[in-house]
């Protein structure tokens, strides 16, 4: 008896984020970010060159998709980020967990 074949993962999503993400908008951003993460793509990048400011909320709100997609098989990376972006980042210890360009 032969098992069907696995359905094949999506080769990459890319979700483009313009507006803060902070607090008030991680339930909005992370709904987004899990329902593009349940099609199980190889690579999620998420666009931040437009995205003013971070916070902790956000942060973990990101580490937690990057959770969800290394658990199968995927890459997620966080493309662009400006400069108070990017310190933030580094000050909260994730510039090398997550995987910036």
């Amino acid at each position: 008896m032969q098992s069907a074949p696995a359905d094949p993962a999506t080769p990459a999503i890319e979700v483009v984020i313009t507006e803060e993400l902070d607090a008030t908008s991680v339930a909005h951003f992370g709904a987004i970010l899990h329902e593009a993460a349940d099609l199980q793509p190889t690579h999620l990048v998420i666009d931040l060159a437009g995205c003013p400011f971070i916070d902790a909320a956000g942060i973990g709100m990101l580490l937690d998709v990057h959770r969800r997609i290394w658990s199968t098989g995927g890459r997620l990376t966080l493309r662009s980020p400006g400069p108070r972006i990017t310190r933030t980042l580094q000050l909260a210890r994730v510039d090398h967990v997550l995987h910036v360009s």
